[in-house]
């Protein structure tokens, strides 16, 4: 029986998370994991996740129960989330990781961590935005520099970041198969008299709320003619299931990071 311990455990998607894991054969939430202060601490995690009653209290603090569980499935903030790989690495478990909202310093010490252990990360651990991910670049190689590239993002009121990190990686696909530095070229919404739109430009665009669970569309907009790709999340649910595969993967996997194309492998 594979071990999860959930971080997060009270929150939308850890609670979506302690569900996939009990719907996956050979799979048990071992132990959920919520912030200092929280006033789920000390609730069944099965109550919290509407699941009903599991046995298992949601505890603060990884450091002290890293050994009760196979492997961390990690959907919180960029902090936590490094702070549990640092514990997770000298204990020598491995990780999924869903958070978003990195910064380039945070992304270095992620990749440095996770020559320690094996990390699955991933902004979106669905199996269909993954695929997209791959037809991006595949639109992107065939339609070249004669298309401009907007994405446009949306999600639920309460996120905290923008763009999503969804949304990011879309930019970043695309960017790397035009042969493109998406840091020189990202343009991140527009205001005013902007001058005509460079060709090289690769737009990326927010929309905020609702209950909006995920959409991204990436648009290649030609003279004559435009291609548009469109994901559309309708439930956490699908996020969830793909990090309960991830985690399968990740326990077998050597020390690395790695991303839901390798869990895929595609």
């Amino acid at each position: 029986m594979l071990k999860v311990i959930v971080s997060g455990a009270a929150g939308r998607m850890g609670q979506r998370i302690v569900n996939a894991v009990c719907d996956s054969a050979g799979m048990t939430v071992s132990t959920g994991l919520e912030a200092p202060g929280h006033p789920d601490l000390g609730k069944d995690v099965g109550l919290v996740a509407g699941r009903g009653q599991l046995g298992i209290n949601i505890l603060e603090g990884l450091e002290g129960v890293i050994d009760e569980g196979d492997v961390v499935i990690e959907f919180t903030n960029p902090e936590v989330s490094l702070k549990h790989l640092e514990i997770a690495a000298k204990a020598g478990k491995p990780m999924v990781i869903g958070s978003t909202g990195f910064s380039a310093e945070q992304l270095e010490a992620l990749n440095r961590l996770a020559q320690k252990t094996a990390v699955v990360f991933s902004p979106n651990m669905s199996v269909g935005v993954n695929l997209t991910f791959k037809l991006l670049k595949i639109i992107a190689e065939v339609l070249g520099d004669d298309f401009d590239v907007e994405i446009v993002e949306a999600h639920h009121r309460f996120k905290q970041d923008a763009p999503s990190g969804t949304a990011l990686k879309m930019a970043q696909v695309i960017a790397q198969a035009l042969k493109r530095d998406l840091d020189e070229v990202g343009v991140y919404g527009r205001r005013g008299r902007i001058g005509e739109r460079r060709p090289d430009e690769i737009g990326v665009h927010t929309i905020r709320g609702g209950d909006i669970v995920g959409t991204h569309t990436a648009i290649f907009a030609g003279i004559g003619e435009s291609v548009e790709l469109t994901h559309r999340a309708t439930s956490r649910d699908t996020f969830a299931k793909g990090a309960a595969r991830a985690a399968r993967f990740v326990v077998n996997a050597s020390p690395g990071l790695y991303d839901m194309l390798a869990v895929l492998g595609i």
